[in-house]
């Protein structure tokens, strides 16, 4: 008997899940299909009734792992300081597997497939805006300028938190970006009429 649409949709979200968080904790490249079927607990022959080939995989899973991503920004305290607060901590360094997609891929997606990347250029646009609506800034190119500055500090103090093999290191690194990115808001917010 074939799966139901609903059946075959929920299979090929669960899928995407587990594709997500191993390609986030293991790389794109060290994960196989089978490691992916097996992490979403279904065998490797069911893989290309939902997608054509690891690539088609990993462009949809990183979309989703995104969208994910998103919605939480979204859904959570708005603006630049909650999410510094939120993204900087060691609970979000020590979990890479459910962690941000951008962190845990972006110098592997850089040399990537092209449709990852443009997923990811467009998550990009898409978070670069979202951040820019709700910075402190003067004027439309200032909140921009805000968004991204802040956004790449972030995404950069968790890349070179996770690497560091020093605890020490690793939280300062975490404390000052925050500290630092916070400090900005609060002086742009004083400077503002």
């Amino acid at each position: 008997m074939r799966n139901s649409a609903a059946k075959k949709d929920a299979n090929r979200q669960l899928i995407l899940q587990a594709a997500g968080r191993l390609f986030r904790e293991k790389g794109i490249e060290q994960v196989g299909v089978a490691d992916v079927m097996r992490a979403a607990g279904m065998t490797h022959g069911g893989f290309y009734r939902h997608f054509s080939d690891k690539s088609d995989l990993a462009t949809q899973a990183i979309s989703q792992a995104v969208a994910v991503q998103q919605e939480a920004a979204i859904n959570g305290a708005p603006g630049i300081p909650a999410l510094a607060e939120s993204y900087l901590t060691s609970e979000h360094r020590d979990s890479i597997a459910s962690g941000c997609v951008f962190a845990a891929l972006g110098s592997e997606a850089a040399r990537g497939h092209d449709a990852s990347r443009a997923a990811m250029s467009q998550a990009i646009r898409s978070q670069i805006d979202f951040l820019a609506a709700g910075a402190a800034g003067k004027t439309d190119e200032q909140r921009r300028q805000i968004a991204v500055g802040s956004w790449s500090a972030m995404i950069g103090a968790l890349i070179l938190s996770r690497i560091s093999e020093d605890a020490s290191l690793s939280e300062e690194i975490l404390h000052e970006t925050k500290g630092w990115l916070l400090s900005q808001q609060t002086s742009i917010s004083a400077d503002r009429p």
